[in-house]
């Protein structure tokens, strides 16, 4: 699929429709999405790879930036523990920016509510594999099904960041004096940002500390989902036995 090289800009600061990624991996374009008008920033659907039904999660960044909120975490969980409920392998698409801010995520309880997406995640005992589209921030990237809370195998597209926060921001207050005491500081400024992108933000950096573990081209996407669907589909989780975890409320 050498189109998809073009889906995701590489200025993480444009949007996209996440859509577009998933049609061009699926089995003939065909993907069933579950509640589109509810929290439109995260996209939950199915669709088939290799013939496989697989559950699929999505950050749209065209909505909010695919910013994790209260109804994304809510739609999330419920759809991966639904997954989990009926034996259906789970491929996540990330591209996050971090948690929504503001007193009304706060004030609405959204670390309550974004625990029960870690919850989840962590619970599921179906294949899951993910795939770093392009941003993946702090505790959001995390809580996509990171390597942190099971996931199986995380592939990464080349363009990919991976760290605490953006480049630019994390310049602003990792080099501030140097960025201070500069003649030029808006030249100064964009070469402290390729440098803290170069060491911390990309995925090399991650595969190397293992939390990706493997690089691909976007047009690899599709074979490298299916390669992982077959590599675990005889995965076997050895848990003590108990009736249940207690989930966040």
């Amino acid at each position: 699929m050498p189109e998809l090289r073009n889906v995701v800009p590489t200025n993480p600061n444009k949007g996209y429709r996440v859509h577009d990624v998933i049609e061009k991996v699926v089995d003939d374009g065909d993907f069933f999405e579950v509640q589109p008008l509810w929290a439109k920033n995260m996209v939950t659907g199915y669709g088939r790879v290799g013939g496989e039904v697989i559950g699929i999660i999505a950050n749209q960044a065209a909505n909010m930036a695919g910013c994790l909120d209260i109804d994304a975490s809510d739609k999330a969980s419920r759809f991966i523990r639904h997954c989990d409920a009926f034996n259906i392998p789970i491929v996540t698409f990330v591209d996050v920016p971090g948690y929504l801010p503001g007193t009304e995520q706060e004030w609405g309880g959204i670390i309550r509510h974004g625990a029960k997406l870690l919850y989840a995640y962590s619970e599921a005992t179906v294949p899951m594999i993910t795939v770093v589209l392009r941003k993946a921030y702090g505790g959001a990237y995390l809580g996509m099904c990171s390597k942190s809370l099971g996931a199986d195998m995380v592939l990464a597209w080349p363009q990919s960041e991976i760290a605490v926060m953006g480049a630019e921001g994390a310049a602003n207050i990792v080099f501030r004096k140097e960025i201070e005491k500069a003649e030029d500081q808006v030249a100064e400024r964009n070469k402290k940002i390729e440098e803290y992108r170069e060491a911390f933000a990309n995925p090399y950096v991650a595969a190397e500390r293992g939390y990706v573990d493997r690089v691909i081209l976007p047009e690899e996407t599709r074979r490298e989902i299916y390669l992982a669907l077959q590599g675990t589909a005889n995965k076997r989780e050895l848990r003590p036995r108990r009736k249940h975890g207690v989930m966040p409320h």
